[in-house]
């Protein structure tokens, strides 16, 4: 995998919107943070614009993604907000000119898409974490989690260690990290954006769905044969799941654990990243171990 260059102070980052909308207000304090890192900041046209529940129309966030990637003095692409609406900006853009210098692009949920992509296709590492979106300085546990994004870009070394579940499994893993949102995948599966996930640890997380939902799209990972490839699961936070009137009977980690019984890869539950207020930052494309115990999981970035 290629390691885009990573930061340094007086660099520019570009801050994009290429699905739903947002308002300028709402990413203010994320960009007094930039500002104590030393790091300059590039809004696209359509950054805050407006359609319907998007930043602009296909084309105009297209643009705004396709000027980031082709103009040499941004080194990071980041995503305002998630929300829909990435995989109608990818299939605009051109990435020849990234190819040939590649740069971090950073987010989660929906841009979940854009990490499939430059990871399977461009061979490129990415950035999985919080967006200015989601940065309130308020909260010790974003903050936090925004002190692992400098960590990703500026260069320094990844590791965690978080609580065990009794929904693990326990052994260990060593190899590349791909994955992100859970309904995104789901919604990827039979098309070439699919990631790849064969000889790798797959992380997932997820917002706002169904038990009968996650047991569906758990079922298709398992029924296309993508679990059978893996060789590590890590399971992120699961935000508000909902239950319909007749109860599903199990929650959301039972649906999980069933679905991955009869592997025997190493599964860590509780990896505290995805739609809360912790959201830690993972490498996708980047090598890592991943050790399952009894008491305590753990996961290390190999250094590049």
């Amino acid at each position: 995998m290629i390691t885009p260059r990573y930061l340094s102070k007086g660099d520019t980052v570009g801050i994009i919107s290429p699905a739903r909308k947002i308002r300028k207000e709402e990413i203010s304090a994320f960009l007094k943070l930039l500002d104590s890192w030393g790091l300059k900041y590039h809004f696209g046209k359509n950054t805050f614009g407006e359609e319907n529940q998007y930043s602009g129309s296909d084309e105009e966030r297209a643009a705004d993604f396709q000027d980031m990637l082709n103009d040499p003095e941004i080194r990071a692409i980041i995503s305002a907000r998630g929300g829909y609406g990435s995989l109608r900006t990818l299939r605009l853009l051109d990435f020849s000119k990234f190819e040939k210098e590649p740069k971090w692009i950073v987010g989660f949920s929906d841009i979940t898409i854009f990490h499939s992509f430059v990871n399977k296709y461009l061979n490129t590492e990415s950035i999985h974490s919080l967006m200015p979106s989601n940065y309130n300085p308020e909260v010790k546990e974003t903050v936090d989690s925004t002190d692992t994004l400098k960590k990703a870009l500026f260069g320094e070394k990844l590791e965690y260690t978080f609580k065990s579940s009794p929904f693990n499994r326990d052994g260990i893993a060593d190899s590349e990290l791909t994955g992100g949102n859970l309904s995104v995948l789901y919604s990827l599966s039979g098309t070439g954006f699919f990631p790849d996930v064969r000889g790798k640890i797959l992380f997932i997380e997820d917002i706002d769905e169904f038990l009968y939902h996650i047991d569906r799209m758990m079922l298709n990972l398992l029924m296309s044969g993508s679990l059978n490839k893996i060789k590590g699961l890590v399971v992120g936070a699961f935000t508000d799941i909902k239950d319909n009137p007749i109860p599903f009977g199990k929650n959301y980690n039972e649906i999980i654990a069933e679905v991955v019984k009869k592997f025997s890869f190493p599964v860590a539950f509780s990896f505290p990243a995805g739609h809360q207020s912790e959201n830690k930052t993972l490498i996708f494309g980047r090598k890592m171990q991943l050790k399952v115990e009894k008491d305590v999981s753990s996961i290390v970035f190999e250094e590049s």
